[in-house]
């Protein structure tokens, strides 16, 4: 009898025990399907880029409409990536297989823009390295060129892709800041209320343990308008975070957690492909010297000319009219547009201007994107 009752009691305890444990592991989050996690994942961290200021005679609505689109590519720019291959920056073959899958996601859209691996540091405007600690993050768009060195990185990745279970969706995201699109969850037409000090304790803890400046930078602070396009929310986009239960205190419907579906949303591929649309370089119109050409152009359009010079010389190209443009030529080296030079004359009261000695035989690409303009079309170009 004392025996038993020594048994019953262990198995009482051991009941008890079990109890506490199962309890204790209903607190823990848990891996949730890709797209989203209770599980406290890694998060997007951006490095903090002073907001561009303009001068006191740029009026709201010019600055507005410079915004949506002074970080994003010419159209039919190729973007040539690069992994660092030694030290502290290189990764492993797998992590670098499911960047290479990342870029492909994008490719596959039949976008303007193209992307090639090069082995040469000098050639790439996009540098990715492996950095363990060091967050995901990337540059946005031009900030690419126009911020870090030539030997540095623009994007990085500072944990084991391959157990993460949002899979490719996290190189997916960090291309689409290089491509020029920022965080969706900070769209300031998103109306979410967050729990501030739930959002501070949540992403100041592991893994990501970020200072309370990440935090407002990468969360809570939200964009100028002009740097999102349109006003629609798209809390599904593969540019918003996953967030657990407890940080959203509105929308009610998002206070248990708010979860992407993961991959590209409808608006994604919509808002890349109305920026980066399909391009045909062989219908370009020819820009020939001393004729102007008119742009008749609406915000954020682009166009494309070809030149094809008659003598090796100088030659200036350049806008006319009262608008903000980006002018960037290329040369056309046996199909592969190499860049030569750009000027960008947004928010000041220049036109774009580039001089340029160009050769006879060699073929040349001309592409101009227009920020704004007081003008109806959007000015004029002219070789001369």
């Amino acid at each position: 009898m004392e025996a038993n009752r020594s048994l019953t009691a262990q198995i009482s305890d051991l009941a008890a025990r079990l109890a506490r444990l199962e309890a204790t592991l209903g607190s823990v989050p848990r891996p949730h399907p890709v797209g989203g996690s209770a599980e406290r994942l890694h998060h997007c961290s951006l490095p903090a880029v002073p907001p561009r200021v303009f001068a006191s005679d740029v009026s709201a609505n010019r600055a507005r409409l410079i915004r949506a689109s002074d970080k994003k590519w010419v159209n039919g720019t190729k973007l040539r990536y690069y992994f660092f291959e030694n030290g502290v920056w290189a990764g492993g073959s797998e992590q670098k297989d499911l960047v290479r899958e990342g870029f492909e996601v994008w490719r596959r859209l039949g976008i303007g823009i193209s992307f090639q691996e090069v082995r040469d540091i000098g050639e790439a405007e996009v540098r990715i390295g492996f950095l363990q600690g060091d967050g995901a993050w990337s540059y946005v768009g031009r900030d690419v060129i126009d911020i870090p060195g030539q030997s540095e990185r623009t994007m990085n990745f500072g944990w084991d892709l391959t157990r993460d279970p949002r899979g490719v969706d996290v190189p997916a995201h960090e291309i689409g800041h290089t491509l020029g699109f920022p965080h969706e969850h900070q769209n300031p037409f998103a109306g979410i209320v967050w729990n501030e000090q739930a959002v501070y304790d949540y992403f100041g803890g592991p893994p990501n343990n970020w200072p309370r400046e990440s935090t407002i930078y990468n969360v809570l602070r939200k964009l100028a308008a002009g740097e999102v396009e349109g006003s629609d929310w798209d809390p599904d986009s593969i540019m918003h975070y996953a967030f657990d239960a407890g940080l959203i205190d509105r929308p009610e419907q998002f206070r248990n957690g708010l979860r992407p579906a993961g991959g590209l949303s409808a608006a994604d591929v919509a808002e890349v492909r109305r920026f980066y649309p399909p391009l045909d370089d062989a219908a370009n119109p020819q820009l020939v010297p001393l004729r102007s050409e008119a742009l008749a152009l609406a915000p954020g359009e682009q166009k494309n000319f070809s030149i094809v010079p008659g003598a090796t010389r100088d030659y200036t190209i350049q806008t006319f009219g009262e608008s903000d443009t980006v002018m960037v030529l290329f040369e056309d080296q046996g199909g592969d547009l190499r860049y030569v030079q750009a000027d960008d004359d947004s928010g000041t009261s220049l036109n774009a201007r580039i001089t340029e000695r160009l050769y006879k035989g060699r073929k040349y690409v001309l592409r101009i994107r227009l920020y704004a303009s007081d003008a109806v079309g959007g000015g004029s170009v002219m070789l001369s």
